[in-house]
């Protein structure tokens, strides 16, 4: 999952975004609301966390601006405002969630979780293709009770193909949700070893039902085959 942090404060900015990082998520990040504004009109995003007092273009605003774009996009406010009147005044702009400033690190975890589940209509914590389930609250994923370990990166990429496993998703669209801003070329060629490397990891519990599909030219999908040879 890619998320844009906005915020202007350079220590809560890099612990924001290293904190993500541990978690899993790919980060960019944007020091006032102008700079906000512009990655959000060239980037895609999952969601956005979003600090109020801000250079340049302020929280609110750059709130605004951003539903004016009309983007399917979670937006968490993350302010030291911690006042019922601005929490109603951020929630009434259009922002998904409201956490006031100081923070537990889980609990903001817990809510981005939350917010991107609702864009699926994920009601619970767990994804399950065929006899594979993925529990996004422990990220951990199980074949039949068996549990298998993958690295932050085959783990994003799984959870990635499950939550849009209706469709084909593109190469260049899961290194931009995996990795950070700009980094897509840099990290192709990893992306294609971390997707061998979890396609290994699955073939003694799949055998020889392949389960992430690769259509030439138009990116990776979970393969319908496998959910129909496996039980539900």
């Amino acid at each position: 999952m890619r998320i844009l942090v906005v915020e202007d404060e350079a220590r809560m900015r890099k612990a924001l975004c290293n904190g993500l990082k541990k978690y899993g998520y790919a980060v960019d990040a944007a020091v006032d609301g102008e700079k906000a504004l512009e990655l959000v009109e060239i980037n895609t995003y999952d969601a956005v966390i979003l600090d109020l007092n801000l250079p340049k273009i302020d929280g609110i605003e750059v709130l605004k601006g951003i539903r004016s774009m009309n983007l399917e996009l979670r937006i968490l406010i993350l302010s030291a405002r911690a006042a019922v009147e601005d929490k109603i005044m951020g929630l009434d702009t259009g922002s998904n969630d409201y956490l006031a400033k100081p923070f537990h690190f889980k609990e903001l975890d817990a809510r981005l979780r939350s917010l991107l589940r609702r864009d699926f209509i994920q009601k619970d914590t767990i994804l399950t293709y065929g006899d594979i389930k993925i529990d996004t609250a422990l990220r951990s994923v199980t074949v039949r009770n068996h549990k298998i370990e993958l690295t932050k990166k085959e783990y994003s990429i799984l959870e990635y193909l499950f939550m849009h496993k209706d469709r084909i998703v593109g190469t260049e669209e899961l290194i931009e949700h995996i990795w950070d801003e700009n980094k897509a070329d840099l990290f192709s060629n990893s992306f294609k070893v971390q997707l061998n490397s979890l396609k290994k990891k699955l073939v003694p519990y799949t055998g020889d039902k392949e389960l992430i599909k690769n259509t030439r030219g138009f990116g990776y999908s979970l393969a319908k085959e496998y959910a129909d040879e496996t039980v539900q």
